[in-house]
């Protein structure tokens, strides 16, 4: 998959563990391509055909999850465990 020149991407992190990172590492070496060219084209490839043309509220009912009086805690510093936690309920219902 190629990109034009002209596509504006956007800047993104994103965290692996050890044995996903040496998995698309050598994926990216066998393919004698750049790591975030192969992580773009296997993200396009699993996203393709998947957008929604339209949103509503509930799509985006874990914005403000981190805020309660009860937990100080930083979510930040747990912001995975904490979208976890809000995907497993939702898949529950």
């Amino acid at each position: 998959m190629s990109y034009p020149t002209s596509h504006q991407m956007k800047r993104t992190q994103i965290q692996l563990d050890d044995s996903t990172y040496e998995a698309l590492r050598r994926r990216a070496r066998e393919q004698q391509k750049s790591i975030p060219a192969v992580a773009r084209e296997i993200l396009a490839g699993v996203l393709k055909g998947r957008k929604k043309e339209h949103y509503t509220l509930a799509d985006f009912s874990f914005v403000g999850s981190g805020r309660s009086a009860k937990t100080p805690q930083d979510v930040s510093a747990r912001h995975d465990e904490v979208l976890a936690e809000i995907w497993s309920g939702r898949q529950k219902k």
